[in-house]
């Protein structure tokens, strides 16, 4: 089973201005995620991660650590490795209605570095995840560029990745020696991110991501009506090749009491069909000297892709007998919208240092989500039509625990 990334733990380079709002915009531009070399190029600072997080919602339970550690070599390089765990339980819908509940494991590493030649940045980094049922394999080069007074910065990015895609073949969890795909992607990233004033910086981005191979769930089935009054199932079939599109933008505004405020914009559009659009907006506000919390909301909305339905009213004949016969019913393929809350805390602690510790900070962040699917029906509603099934709606809630120290 694949589960969705996991969003970094992020926080500001050192800035070069001495002006404080200045400072603390580029703080909370880096809690925030912004990857943005604001300033002049700079390496990355000496620091270790360990984090604990913790997603359930409908029917799937996602937990494990993760541990990163980055270390400058002289004043040009900086290494650095990612180990992260998952593990899974699963009885999510999909699951409960067309196969049975299952455990997995997902094993992630992740070594890379960046380096420094005057005002351009490079990083180049290695991924290998492995479950039992699937394992992927990415590498990815990025170059970000300051001008302007290093007010501005261009950066261009490119990854590749190497997918296995296996199957389960029972219950025990034994592996189908007769099923074996491969999968391949590129992405390109293209970004520009500008410094407006010293209370203000925001960044454009651009990606372009093509997939091509085997891009099924093999577990997954479509329902079709068989002429009797009832459905059966039959396994997806979706095309082999996929393009896809996404603009986004960032802003932050330092509000004059040392706040923030911050919002995003992204689109998304595919060669599926599927058009997608995501905003949010957050806030953060500091306590003292060492507490900074923080709340925001965010809203995603997308169309399903155009060989998705819910219920199909025939059996589809093979790819082979019409190559583009593509069905899908991944409720991931469908029309719905989701939105939620996010609340975190920081406490920053060691702020003069204590012993090889030059600072560190302990971290809780909270995300509440709500899914509201609008043509993917819940069959675990029985003795209905076909089709006359409630729609699916669940919440989920992710969970994050994590300390840095910088050295």
């Amino acid at each position: 089973m694949r589960v969705a990334p996991k969003e970094g733990v992020a926080v500001a380079a050192a800035a070069t201005d001495t002006r404080n709002g200045f400072r603390w915009g580029l703080l909370v531009a880096g809690v925030l995620g912004f990857c943005l070399p604001l300033t002049a190029a700079v390496l990355p600072e000496d620091r270790a991660d360990a984090l604990y997080h913790a997603y359930s919602g409908g029917g799937l339970d996602v937990s494990g650590p993760s541990l990163l550690a980055r270390k400058q070599l002289g004043k040009y390089t900086s290494l650095f490795g990612n180990y992260y765990v998952d593990s899974i339980s699963s009885a999510s819908i999909d699951v409960v209605t067309t196969a049975s509940p299952y455990t997995e494991y997902r094993e992630e590493k992740t070594v890379g570095g960046d380096f420094l030649y005057e005002k351009t940045l490079f990083n180049l980094s290695m991924t290998n995840s492995e479950e039992s049922d699937f394992s992927a394999n990415s590498a990815a080069f990025g170059i970000s560029h300051s001008l302007f007074g290093d007010l501005t910065t261009i950066s261009l990015g490119y990854g590749q990745g190497w997918d296995t895609i296996r199957k389960r073949a029972d219950k025990a969890g034994n592996i189908d020696p007769n099923f074996k795909k491969k999968a391949d992607r590129q992405r390109f990233r293209l970004g520009l991110s500008q410094v407006l004033s010293k209370n203000s910086l925001i960044d454009l981005n651009y990606e372009l991501v093509t997939d091509e191979g085997y891009l099924n769930n093999p577990y997954r089935s479509v329902r079709y009506l068989d002429g009797n009054g009832a459905y059966q199932l039959q396994a997806e079939q979706y095309p082999n090749t996929r393009t896809s599109h996404a603009l986004g933008l960032k802003a932050l505004y330092y509000l004059p009491y040392r706040a923030v405020v911050h919002g995003e914009v992204r689109g998304f559009i595919d060669t599926w069909g599927i058009d997608a659009l995501i905003g949010e907006i957050g806030y953060i506000h500091p306590l003292g000297k060492a507490w900074i919390l923080e709340a925001s909301y965010r809203y995603y909305t997308q169309s399903r892709a155009n060989f998705y339905s819910d219920l199909f009213t025939g059996k589809a004949p093979s790819l082979d007998d019409c190559p583009y016969c593509y069905r899908a019913r991944d409720k991931e393929l469908s029309t719905y919208y989701s939105h939620g809350i996010g609340l975190g805390a920081s406490y920053h602690f060691a702020r003069q240092g204590w012993g090889f510790i030059d600072k560190g900070s302990l971290n809780v962040k909270y995300n509440y989500m709500q899914f509201n699917y609008q043509d993917f029906s819940d069959l675990r509603a029985k003795g209905l039509t076909p089709g006359s099934e409630p729609l699916y709606s669940f919440s989920a809630y992710v969970l994050r625990l994590f300390v840095s120290i910088w050295y």
